[in-house]
């Protein structure tokens, strides 16, 4: 099929996906891991169904629910900070400020899981994220449509509802694996059965930006 009179024009909000360096995975793992009892639990601000949900930095407005906090180095979160600056680049947004808000993880058990949810800091406007630390061998068994597995599979979903549009996005995961999309984009992640531990980070940063001023940029 000849393609030389193509070209792509993508209408909708993106998902950028990124493999996190193996000294950031391996830091953030570790400080999880040997700082655990010092960490704030995070599940007063959080919807997840998850027991263990811990933070490693929140940088918003001091409230019941969180203080400000940080209990990362300034290489983790200059690649966190560099990685949404792609993303909006990548999406040309232009004009934007943009600030790290807060970094937490989920360490899910059998049977635990995310609801359908979307995310916000101190903005309303901003980017959220997830990157794989550690996963289980397996999810355990498919009680129905083995073919299309669905134990502990992050799903992230659209608003497009058109004909033909993509609506949704379930990645076959792995360790180091970042995914990055906008606060308002819904997003879940399915329970699993058996033994093992699903953990994944979460980042959120603000954006403030002029959407009008941004429209219609080639």
């Amino acid at each position: 099929m000849n393609t030389s009179d193509f070209n792509f024009i993508f209408l909708g909000q993106s998902v950028l996906k990124y493999q996190a360096p193996l000294d950031i995975y391996n830091t953030i793992n570790h400080i999880y891991e040997t700082k655990y009892p010092e960490l704030k639990p995070a599940n007063k601000q959080l919807v997840g169904k998850i027991e263990k949900e811990h933070s490693l930095f929140f940088n918003g407005e001091d409230s019941p629910k969180m203080t400000k906090h940080n209990h990362l180095p300034n290489n983790v979160l200059q690649w966190f900070e560099q990685k949404m600056r792609h993303y909006l680049q990548w999406n040309q947004i232009n004009n934007f400020n943009m600030r790290l808000n807060s970094v937490w993880v989920n360490q899910m058990f059998e049977h635990e899981y995310n609801p359908v949810h979307v995310h916000q800091g101190t903005l309303f406007t901003g980017l959220s994220s997830v990157m794989i630390l550690k996963l289980p061998e397996s999810y355990g068994v498919e009680y129905s449509s083995a073919d299309q597995p669905q134990n502990g599979r992050l799903q992230i979903l659209g608003s497009a509802s058109g004909h033909f549009a993509h609506v949704d996005y379930q990645p076959n995961i792995k360790e180091r694996d970042f995914f990055i999309f906008p606060y308002d984009m819904r997003h879940c992640v399915y329970p699993f059965n058996g033994p093992g531990t699903r953990r994944t980070l979460a980042c959120n940063c603000d954006v403030e930006y002029d959407p009008i001023r941004n429209r219609g940029v080639s």
